[in-house]
């Protein structure tokens, strides 16, 4: 969320009585945000994203200016119009396809990728435009193209107990720095700090993987990287699963710490809005016990990164420390915010519409001649900043 003065739950419940499902999305700090629409767009109520032999909704991207909608179902990504009809889809994803945002500079759809044995995480980059027919192949259409991220690839193999031993893909180690157990939030927006929101200039936002495990201490923070990626075009290779490429920047433009306590995968969804002027931090919840394991965090977009330090390391280390919204539930022992939100809010996916108006997946099975499909659902919300859930589904008459 982005934030404006005065204080979120307070001046959004007032606002969503008075305007009913017109919700205004404010905190208790002020930034430059996008000024409030004197009307909203039409958008559906929900957009139904159907029925697949895949995994479940991991994330969803939407660009309203063609009127397509997109979901990711873990190793498949399917196309829809606004009305839910299927326009197309690409399949043969091996890796974990994560979380989507859809880049407005480009038109295209970034979205996280993993090949955990294979130690390589990249940014999966698809030309939507291209994807015109079910069931194209990620590899062999020249839709994918893909970018290694390094630094998350640094963090994941680390060998944090000096036994010279690699632990795989496992949280029952001390190894992968910040537990690191790869990536899946992924947001456009402006770098950490900058009060001009959507008018500044954008970057890819990219949150780590994040292992459950209560037995260490450095794991209690949120990781997430910032990249330039205007000039990514000359690292971008096609998808060779068979043979996995390492092209992709030498550096990140930022690394960013937020503390939350541990949560089981870290951030799931990341979405930054265009209105409040914040970023949103949707996990599944963690199990550490000290910690109020809330499953949805707010970033302050109006409060600049400060260096201090990243607690709970093996050796001390500074970091550019990232602060939460002052809003929602408050963990005085911990220091920490956050929405305690029952069910499935944020995890599976989440668009902000920056206009106070979100996008949320849901997530669910259905039998289809003995098989189990994977459902999903992009169901509109308004954000309301109240407690237990900061999100109230928009009725029929919005």
């Amino acid at each position: 969320m982005r934030t404006h003065t005065g204080h979120l739950g307070r001046l959004l419940a007032t606002i969503v009585a008075a305007f009913a499902c017109t919700a205004v999305v404010a905190t208790a700090s002020t930034a430059t945000a996008e000024p409030a629409p004197a009307a909203h767009h039409k958008v559906p109520l929900s957009v139904d994203g159907g029925a697949w032999q895949s995994g479940h909704v991991q994330g969803m991207a939407i660009d309203r200016r063609k009127g397509f909608m997109y979901f990711s179902m873990t190793n498949l990504l399917v196309k829809t119009d606004l009305k839910g009809n299927p326009v197309g889809s690409v399949t043969g994803f091996t890796g974990h396809l994560g979380d989507l945002d859809f880049n407005e500079k480009d038109g295209r759809v970034y979205g996280s990728l993993e090949y955990k044995e294979a130690k390589s995480f990249y940014i999966a980059i698809l030309d939507v435009d291209r994807i015109t027919r079910m069931g194209m192949d990620a590899q062999s259409t020249g839709v994918v193209s893909t970018v290694y991220l390094r630094e998350v690839v640094k963090d994941f193999t680390a060998d944090m107990n000096g036994d010279g031993v690699f632990d795989g893909d496992t949280a029952n180690t001390p190894d992968h720095r910040y537990g690191c157990s790869g990536i899946d939030g992924v947001a456009f927006g402006p770098a950490f700090g900058d009060r001009r929101g959507k008018r500044g200039e954008q970057k890819l936002t990219v949150a780590y993987g994040v292992y459950a495990n209560t037995g260490r201490t450095d794991n209690d923070h949120q990781v997430l990287l910032q990249y330039d990626v205007t000039r990514w075009k000359k690292y971008e290779r096609p998808l060779t699963e068979s043979a996995p490429h390492t092209s992709g920047p030498a550096h990140v433009d930022g690394k960013f710490f937020a503390y939350t306590g541990n949560t089981t995968y870290g951030v799931q969804n990341l979405e930054y809005d265009g209105y409040s002027g914040n970023w949103l931090m949707a996990v599944y919840k963690g199990t550490k016990p000290g910690f109020p394991n809330y499953s949805v965090f707010a970033l302050d977009g109006a409060r600049k990164p400060v260096r201090g330090p990243v607690l709970g390391q093996q050796r001390p280390e500074r970091g550019l420390l990232l602060p939460l919204l002052r809003d929602g539930a408050h963990d005085a022992a911990t220091g920490t915010y956050g929405w305690p939100v029952p069910g499935q809010y944020g995890q599976y996916g989440l668009i902000s519409l920056d206009d106070g108006r979100f996008y949320v997946a849901r997530s669910g099975t259905v039998q289809d001649g003995g098989v189990t499909k994977q459902t999903a659902r992009a169901v509109l919300n308004t954000w309301t900043g109240r407690t237990p859930s900061p999100f109230s589904p928009v009725g029929p008459a919005a």
